[in-house]
C-alpha cells in the first residue's frame, strides 16, 4: 500500500464530491495500491431531500453501485461507472461530476431502461458517456464483463485492487458504439421499472 494518507481525497476530483457528502456508504474511500490513487466504489448521491430541522433525510435520487477513481494534483476523475434506474438520470450524474468531469475520461453508465441488445456513447457537458443495458447483473461484473476480465483473476483482490484492475482497462477502452444525443435517449428508453416490486414485504 502507499503511504497515503486518506486526506489525499481533498487533492483529486473526489474532493467537492465529498465535501457536498454526495460520497454515500463506501465499501472503499480510500487510496489504492496505485501511487496517486484514490478510490471509491459506493453510492453517489445526485439530489438531496429538503432537510426538515435537524433531520437528515435520505437522498431523493442516488446513483448506486459506482465505480471511481481520482488522481491526486488532478481536478477531473479517469473513470467513473454506475447504475442508473432510467437513462433520464444520465443528466443528473453529469451535473452533479461537473467540473470532475473531462473530455477524455472513461464514463460508463449502466441503465434498466435501455434496450438489452443496444449500447450507445452519449456526449454531455464535454465529456463522452458509454451507456449500456443491465438487467439482473451488477455493474462490478458488467464492468468485467465489457473489459473482458477474469473475475477468477481477481477474486484474491482486495476491493481497492478490484478498483485498480476495473480501472486500469477500463482506462484503455476504446470500443465505440451508436452516438446519440441525451434528447434521442429519452425516446428511445423504455418504462422505469419500479425497484420495490416483486420484493417479499
Amino acid at each position: 500500500m502507499t503511504t497515503l494518507a486518506t486526506k489525499e481525497i481533498d487533492d483529486t476530483g473526489l474532493a467537492r464530491l465529498e465535501s457536498e457528502g454526495r460520497l454515500l456508504n463506501p465499501l472503499l474511500k480510500a487510496p489504492t495500491s496505485k501511487f496517486g490513487r484514490v478510490g471509491f466504489r459506493g453510492e453517489l448521491a445526485l439530489r438531496f431531500a429538503p432537510k426538515l430541522a435537524d433531520e437528515a433525510r435520505p437522498p431523493e435520487l442516488m446513483c448506486p453501485q459506482v465505480m471511481a477513481i481520482g488522481t491526486v494534483g488532478e481536478k477531473t476523475l479517469p473513470f467513473f461507472a454506475g447504475y442508473l434506474l432510467s437513462f433520464e438520470n444520465l443528466k443528473d450524474v453529469a451535473e452533479v461530476l461537473g467540473d470532475s468531469l473531462s473530455a477524455g475520461g472513461k464514463y460508463f453508465l449502466f441503465c434498466n431502461n435501455i434496450d438489452l441488445s443496444k449500447k450507445y456513447q452519449v456526449p454531455y457537458k464535454g465529456a463522452m458517456f458509454y451507456v449500456l443495458p443491465i438487467d439482473e447483473s451488477t455493474v462490478y461484473n458488467e464492468m468485467l464483463d465489457l473489459l473482458y476480465l477474469e473475475k477468477n483473476d481477481l477474486k484474491k483482490k482486495d476491493t481497492a485492487g478490484k478498483l485498480d484492475a476495473v480501472a486500469d482497462a477500463a482506462l484503455k477502452f476504446d470500443v465505440t458504439f451508436d452516438t446519440i444525443t441525451y434528447a434521442e435517449g429519452l425516446t428511445l428508453m423504455g418504462p422505469v421499472r419500479n425497484p420495490n416490486e416483486n420484493r417479499p414485504v
